[in-house]
């Protein structure tokens, strides 16, 4: 994953109202959840919450499938499972030089 796919994957999370709508996806897993769904879940009201949507699809993190009139939007593991490993790829990375430092 390079900086700019990953800086527009945490942006897309940088807000309380889109966390809170991804963590509603992510706790209804692979089935997802209709708007209507997500709406009554957080509360956001529908054209706030078909913005924030629209963001978080942007940027690969939501996916949505139209099925009839219905609307499902899923959480795309892979995209946030890619995201949690690019920040954690170096984790303690620096630790050993700043310990060998110090002794």
């Amino acid at each position: 994953m390079e900086w700019e796919e990953a800086a527009q994957g945490f942006a897309a999370m940088g807000s309380e109202a889109r966390l809170q709508v991804l963590r509603c996806l992510i706790r209804a897993g692979e089935a997802g959840l209709t708007v209507g769904d997500i709406q009554e879940r957080t509360g956001i009201a529908p054209s706030t919450l078909a913005h924030h949507l629209k963001f978080l699809t942007g940027a690969g993190v939501v996916a949505q499938e139209r099925l009839g009139r219905s609307t499902i939007s899923r959480a795309e593991f892979s995209r946030l499972e890619a995201l949690a490993g690019f920040i954690l790829s170096e984790c303690c990375a620096d630790a050993g030089k700043r310990a060998a430092n110090d002794g």
